[in-house]
């Protein structure tokens, strides 16, 4: 027996009471968390159960929002007679912040995508590491600007700048898109959702790239080296050895640059116009999105009206909940190929 095990034979084992106390408050916290995400969920379909059961699916497909409007149909009722609740005063759908969030997250996505998958490609690919980590550095820093600076830049001199120059440029040089129609009808302002998704492109930039960057850089040396090897050149060992790999991730990261971009509330009420009615799919016309819409009927008084605000709040929260995900997983399948 050495030394060291005479010493320590006539010695207690060590407790594990303290591994024991800080197993539990790791667990604990994680189950708060769980529980704090499906209460939220609860409450809000709780709050927005009289809207669903009174407009059901309409609720998604038609634009009114008003207080004082009765369905059609509804008889003229006798003084002091009480109108049954499908005919009580108050029209509410969200179709039109429904589509504004869906215009202004794909063209938002659909801009910064490319940017950012090239922008990691060069940075992974081409770029010295340490300019390669600067300008990972330089473009991760938009993440910490706040929304309203986003904002207020779009209002003060994104807005003008599209206004004077891009929207009547497009106007004059881009015609009819097939199915769809003229996207650069009516007079440009400025405010409208084609300002208000590149705000959102700058905004999810980062995100994509942080994770595009991550996933190219997971893509084994020897499956590069060996297209190189066989005679490929360096665009076609990253055209086929690089982006199929990652090309889960990169969609995972994409993913979750839609999510922030369907949940962004500031900088989009800031720079859309706020038009409650849908006017047409004119990326000049001014809108709502989701997120905006409840940002500016915050202080909704009728009863329904506020009830029909939270069903938009319970939409905007499931959607974003499927995406980041299915997002997740499509990442953490890249990373383990």
């Amino acid at each position: 027996m050495s030394a060291v095990e005479s010493a320590n034979a006539g010695r207690p084992p060590p407790s594990r009471i303290g591994d024991q106390v800080f197993s539990g408050l790791v667990r604990a916290c994680a189950v708060f968390v769980v529980i704090l995400l499906i209460g939220i969920v609860v409450v809000l379909f709780s709050q927005a159960l009289p809207s669903i059961t009174r407009f059901g699916l309409n609720f998604f497909v038609t634009s009114d929002w008003d207080a004082s409007k009765v369905a059609d149909g509804c008889p003229a009722l006798a003084e002091g007679a009480v109108a049954t609740a499908a005919c009580q005063p108050g029209q509410f759908g969200g179709f039109p912040y429904i589509i504004g969030t869906v215009i202004t997250a794909l063209i938002g996505l659909i801009l910064a995508t490319p940017l950012a998958v090239g922008a990691a490609i060069f940075i992974s690919e081409y770029a010295p590491r340490r300019i390669g980590d600067l300008i990972s550095f330089a473009i991760e820093m938009l993440v910490a600007i706040p929304s309203v600076v986003y904002g207020l830049w779009g209002v003060k001199i994104l807005a003008p700048l599209m206004s004077n120059t891009v929207e009547p440029f497009l106007q004059d040089t881009l015609g009819r898109v097939p199915i769809i129609g003229n996207l650069f009808a009516n007079p440009p302002n400025g405010n409208d959702y084609l300002t208000a998704s590149l705000i959102l492109t700058i905004m999810i930039l980062p995100t994509i790239l942080a994770i595009s960057r991550e996933v190219v850089r997971q893509v084994p040396k020897l499956q590069k080296e060996g297209m190189i090897a066989l005679g490929a050149t360096k665009w076609e060992s990253i055209r086929l050895a690089v982006l199929p790999y990652a090309r889960a991730g990169i969609t995972g990261g994409a993913m979750l640059g839609l999510a922030r971009a369907i949940g962004e509330t500031l900088a989009v009420t800031m720079t859309i116009g706020n038009n409650p009615q849908f006017l047409g799919p004119s990326l000049f016309n001014s809108g709502y999105t989701l997120a905006s819409g409840i940002a500016n009927r915050v202080n909704e008084s009728e009863s329904i009206g506020y009830n029909a605000l939270i069903e938009l709040g319970l939409l905007l929260l499931l959607v974003s909940l499927i995406i980041n995900m299915l997002s997740r997983v499509l990442v953490s399948r890249s990373v383990k190929m």
